[in-house]
C-alpha cells in the first residue's frame, strides 16, 4: 500500500517536494515524452498558512542548493496587471455598486489567461533567470480566473521548464470522468488531463 504523501506532515512533504524538484531528473524533465512539464501540489484548503510557509522554505532551500526558482503569486500578478492597466482604483469603486456576477465578468475579461495573465507571467520568465516556475493564489483569484485556463494558456509558453502549481483542493483522477482539478475539494475546476501530481514523482 502506498503511502498518500500529500496527507505526510508538513516537513515530509517539504523533504518530498525538495527531493523531487532539486533532482536533475526533474529539471531535465526525464521520463515525461512529449507531455508537459507541469506538476499540481495540492492540499487541503485549511492548510493555505501552513503550505504558504512550506513553499518559501522550499524556494530557501532550493535557492541555497542552486536550484533557482520563479515564484509567482496569481493573486499579486493580477493587482500588477489592473494597476498597470490604470483600473485598479476603477475596481475598487465599482465594487461597492456592481453585482458580483457583473464584477466577476469585468474581471475575467480584464485578467483573461490567453490575453493578459500569461502574456505578464512569459514577460516574468524572460525577464527572469529560472530552472524551475511555481504558481500559488490560486484560491484568492478564484472565480475570475480558473487554475485549468491558466495551465492550458501556458502550455506553448512554458513548456521548457517545469512549472509547480500550489493548488488547494484535489487533483483527482477517476476512470468515468478523467483528471480534474477540484478547488477547495467541492468545486471542479474543470478537467485538466496533462499535469502531473507531485506527490506522485520520485525523486
Amino acid at each position: 500500500m502506498t503511502t498518500d504523501k500529500a496527507a505526510m506532515p508538513m516537513q515530509d512533504r517539504l523533504q518530498h517536494l525538495f527531493a523531487v524538484i532539486s533532482s536533475q531528473r526533474f529539471r531535465s524533465r526525464q521520463g515525461l515524452g512529449n507531455e508537459v512539464p507541469f506538476f499540481i501540489c495540492p492540499y487541503k484548503p485549511e492548510e493555505a498558512v501552513a503550505m504558504e510557509r512550506l513553499r518559501r522554505q522550499l524556494v530557501n532551500r532550493l535557492e541555497q542548493s542552486g536550484v533557482r526558482t520563479l515564484d509567482i503569486n496569481l493573486y499579486d500578478l493580477s493587482i500588477e496587471i489592473l494597476k498597470e492597466r490604470d483600473i485598479w482604483d476603477r475596481i475598487l469603486e465599482l465594487e461597492e455598486s456592481v453585482s458580483k456576477e457583473e464584477l466577476k465578468e469585468l474581471l475575467q475579461g480584464v485578467l483573461d489567461p490567453e490575453a493578459h495573465l500569461v502574456p505578464a507571467i512569459a514577460a516574468k520568465m524572460a525577464a527572469t533567470e529560472h530552472e524551475v516556475l511555481f504558481l500559488s493564489g490560486v484560491g484568492e483569484v478564484f472565480p475570475y480566473i480558473r487554475s485549468h485556463n491558466v495551465l492550458n494558456n501556458l502550455q506553448s509558453t512554458a513548456k521548457e521548464k517545469p512549472t509547480v502549481m500550489f493548488f488547494p483542493g484535489a487533483y483527482t483522477h477517476s476512470l468515468e470522468s478523467g483528471a480534474s482539478l477540484d478547488l477547495f475539494a467541492r468545486l471542479h475546476d474543470d478537467k485538466y488531463y496533462r499535469a502531473f501530481n507531485i506527490f506522485h514523482c520520485e525523486a
